[in-house]
C-alpha cells in the first residue's frame, strides 16, 4: 500500500479522483499526490481520524497544507509509541517508494478529540467531514453511540461495500437525513475502488464535491 502502488491501482481501476486516508496521519498524501500528478490521476489529502468515543471519520481537503494543520491538531492529541512487532512498521515513502522515514506514533489507536471537535476542526479548515462505515459493529458512529445523532454536522455518511443503500434507509433510523457514499475503505491494493461513488463535478475540489452531496448546481452523486 505504497503512495506510488495506490495511484497506480487507482488508475488500472478507471478511477478519476481518490482520496488517501491513512489513519490519524497524513504523512504520505504528499507522495501519492506527486504520484497521482505523474501517472493523471487526482488525489485529494486526507486522514481517517479515530475519536476519543472510538469512531472514525474521513477528513478530506484541497492541499497539502490543511491536511498537515489537521494532522498537528491530531498528533498533539495522540498518545503512545507503535509498536513495530505487534502492529508492522508505519512507513513514511516518496511518490518513487522509497522509504523516508518511520512514524512512530500510535497511529491505530484513539485520539483524545471528541467527534464533535474532530468534525469541527476539519470544517474550519475548509475540508469535508465524511462518517466512516457507519454500517460496520466497530468503529462507527452507530457501534459507538448507539444512533446518528440529529445534530452531527458531517457532510456525508459512508457504508461500507458490504451493504447497499436500501437496507441502510430501511434499517438505520437518520440515515434519511445525510446524503450517502460508498467507498472502498481499502487495506489491501486489490480492494481499491472496490466499490466507489460517481460525482459529477466541474472540478475535482472539495468545494465541488460539497456541491455535489447537496445537490445543487446540477452536480450530483451516486453512490
Amino acid at each position: 500500500m505504497s503512495p506510488r502502488a495506490i495511484v497506480e491501482k487507482g488508475q488500472e481501476r478507471g478511477l478519476d479522483i481518490i482520496a488517501l486516508c491513512d489513519h490519524n496521519s497524513a504523512e504520505n498524501v504528499g507522495a501519492a499526490m506527486r504520484a497521482g500528478v505523474q501517472r493523471g490521476l487526482y488525489v485529494l489529502p486526507g486522514m481517517e481520524i479515530n475519536s476519543r468515543e472510538e469512531v472514525h471519520t474521513l477528513a478530506i481537503f484541497d492541499n497539502e497544507k490543511q491536511a498537515f494543520a489537521m494532522q498537528e491538531i491530531v498528533y498533539k492529541h495522540l498518545k503512545g509509541t507503535n509498536r513495530p512487532e505487534l502492529f508492522g512498521d508505519q512507513v513514511v515513502a516518496n511518490e518513487f517508494d522509497e522509504v523516508e522515514g518511520f512514524n512512530d506514533r500510535m497511529l491505530i489507536g484513539a485520539t483524545q478529540l471528541g467527534l464533535y471537535e474532530i468534525i469541527n476542526e476539519v470544517h474550519r479548515l475548509g475540508g469535508l467531514s465524511i462518517a466512516s462505515h457507519v454500517d460496520r459493529p466497530t468503529f462507527s458512529v452507530l457501534s459507538q453511540l448507539g444512533f446518528i445523532p440529529p445534530d452531527l454536522a458531517v457532510d456525508a455518511l459512508e457504508i461500507s461495500r458490504h451493504l447497499n443503500r436500501r437496507p441502510v434507509k430501511t434499517k438505520v433510523p437518520g440515515v434519511d437525513d445525510f446524503p450517502i457514499v460508498r467507498f472502498s475503505d481499502a487495506h489491501f491494493l486489490e480492494d481499491i475502488g472496490r466499490p466507489c461513488t460517481s460525482f459529477w463535478l466541474e472540478f475535482p475540489t472539495v468545494n465541488e464535491i460539497r456541491m455535489a452531496l447537496k445537490g445543487e448546481c446540477g452536480r450530483r452523486v451516486e453512490a
